[in-house]
């Protein structure tokens, strides 16, 4: 809270009421209070990092997340799968799971997507690890991207699939894809955003780069490989990404980024002081 007074104010009590003593900012008259307007401004940018989430913080541990595969199984993967469960294997290995770490889920998509498994389905790295050897490709076609974004938002990334979004854990969905999608990405991309999902883009020479960067977190986080089997090339940058996520967790939801509430307060005197 911050606190606006006049030389007529009682600075100690301002204090008091204020976040802290700094926020208590004191004018000689109102007619003074355009002097403190760009203290003020930058003083309300600066809360927006500091913002804790309502619920506990003890529920918002940033050293566990949600991560989600989504593979590319079309007919056009079928010669870069086997990279592309290989891929899968190595990103997993480096991850901490269990039940109250890391949790993992793998969905294969074309024409339909189709669950592998849940984030709930397996507890440890090693069951983990042998379901993502055993995936075969479905192949299919066309390739419907956005179906699928907007299917692992709806019963992926839910609570009853294992999905801890509602305690604030970091959700992250790994979008590894072969071509360009035959319906529009557009809304279920952003849809994930707004529910604080934060996504990574992988394609090959055959993707559509724009597609990718529109679906991403945001551009960057839109990774390219020429082939498949070049994946571990971007192995390193993807766990940088994974790990810098770890300090983003978004509590509650929806969690808009940037915006604040900020309400004002004026005495009842003043406002009938005409």
């Amino acid at each position: 809270m911050f606190a606006v007074g006049t030389r007529g104010s009682d600075l100690r009590e301002l204090q008091k009421i204020s976040h802290d003593s700094r926020s208590a900012i004191t004018v000689p008259d109102f007619t003074d209070l355009a002097g403190v307007q760009e203290q003020l401004q930058s003083s309300v940018e600066a809360v927006v990092v500091d913002v804790t989430p309502e619920t506990p913080t003890d529920t918002v541990d940033t050293g566990k997340k949600d991560v989600v595969f989504l593979l590319d199984g079309s007919d056009g993967t079928r010669n870069g799968f086997p990279a592309m469960r290989d891929f899968v294997e190595r990103v997993v290995e480096k991850l901490n799971v269990g039940p109250n770490n890391d949790r993992v889920s793998v969905v294969q998509y074309s024409r339909d997507p189709e669950v592998n498994f849940y984030l709930n389905t397996y507890t440890t790295k090693e069951d983990v690890v042998d379901s993502v050897r055993g995936l075969n490709h479905r192949g299919g076609s066309p390739l419907n991207t956005g179906a699928a974004l907007r299917y692992v938002r709806d019963n992926v990334f839910t609570n009853s699939s294992g999905s801890r979004r509602l305690q604030g854990v970091p959700q992250m969905l790994i979008l590894l894809n072969g071509g360009k999608s035959f319906d529009n990405v557009d809304t279920p991309a952003s849809a994930l955003k707004q529910q604080g999902i934060f996504v990574i883009g992988i394609g090959s020479r055959n993707s559509d780069r724009s597609e990718l960067q529109k679906i991403s977190h945001e551009p960057s986080y839109a990774l390219s490989v020429p082939e498949f089997t070049d994946l571990p090339g971007v192995q390193e940058q993807l766990s940088t990404v994974l790990s810098t996520v770890r300090v983003r967790g978004t509590p509650m939801t929806p969690t808009v980024t940037g915006k604040k509430v900020t309400d004002f307060y004026t005495p009842m005197s003043l406002q009938h002081a005409h």
